[in-house]
């Protein structure tokens, strides 16, 4: 601890420690499935009435049970790293720079977890593996206090590509947004693995609504949206989709998405910004508060 003045005190924090918890998080974010996600896995496939989806359920519950038990990846597909830093302001990082001991613990956790590198250097001129999974994308955000909240969550891009974004005119409304996100996820079909996570952002601009969606998919499976209106939201546009008969893996049945989150934030008079981010079943992500 150094003090900067008799009131504040400034907290310092390791980069290598950082690297560590990285590394940590994206071995452990691949190999094994959330708690939360299993059980609510269980519970669908109780209430799930078809026999096909039943049986596709067990199995992918019988994969996330032995990929946990050999600690092996959950899936081939083991993303691209995204990773939410939440630092508080009160934190000084020590012995390098966030940025690079973020990437290299995300190097690390690839080469010794042996995580498939799926990472290109450029999306078009030069689509050359980087081979270690780097770099990865880093969201910061600055919070009161002096704690470091590192969250890792591997993107895979079968669900990753049947993401949008669309700007809506605000004339659209509730009943456009439900709309869009309803078309989203019938156009994605079986491609992201359902049953999926689908995350909304509504609001900001463009870019923040694509944020507010991919961070959505953070939350816990039994967490909803603190404002009601949202809350109730995220029950209906639930129910809709598992209406559509897409089902576990494409199979059909009504266990299409076990979970819609939704985000919103103060946008323009002359806009309404929707985001939507699928994610397949696995819902990995994992945190650590240093």
């Amino acid at each position: 601890m150094t003090g900067t003045s008799a009131s504040v005190k400034i907290r310092e924090i390791e980069a290598s420690q950082i690297t560590e918890e990285v590394k940590r998080l994206c071995v452990e974010a691949n190999y094994f499935l959330p708690e939360d996600v299993v059980e609510r896995l269980e519970k669908m496939k109780e209430e799930d009435g078809w026999d096909l989806s039943k049986a596709t359920i067990d199995k992918i519950l019988q994969n996330a049970e032995i990929a946990k038990n050999d600690e092996v990846p959950i899936c081939q597909d083991t993303g691209m790293a995204v990773v939410f830093i939440d630092i508080g302001q009160d934190v000084h990082v020590v012995g390098g720079s966030i940025e690079d001991a973020v990437n290299q613990g995300i190097r690390e956790g690839y080469e010794e977890g042996f995580l498939r590198k799926s990472v290109v250097k450029d999306p078009l001129s030069d689509r050359s593996n980087t081979t270690d999974n780097t770099p990865g994308v880093i969201h910061y955000n600055i919070v009161p206090g002096d704690k470091l909240t590192i969250t890792v969550a591997p993107k895979g891009f079968g669900s990753e590509n049947m993401s949008r974004v669309k700007m809506l005119k605000p004339a659209e409304g509730l009943e456009g947004v439900k709309e869009f996100i309803l078309e989203t996820v019938e156009m994605a079909g079986p491609n992201p693995c359902p049953p999926t996570v689908v995350g909304v952002g509504v609001g900001g601009t463009f870019e923040k609504a694509a944020y507010l969606a991919k961070r959505s998919l953070m939350r816990d499976m039994d967490e909803y949206s603190s404002d009601p209106y949202y809350e109730k939201l995220e029950k209906e546009i639930l129910e809709e989709i598992n209406k559509l008969g897409i089902g576990p893996q494409g199979f059909g049945g009504k266990t299409t998405s076990f979970k819609v989150n939704i985000e919103s934030y103060p946008t323009h008079i002359a806009g309404l910004p929707v985001a939507v981010n699928i994610q397949c079943h696995a819902a990995r992500h994992k945190q650590v508060i240093l």
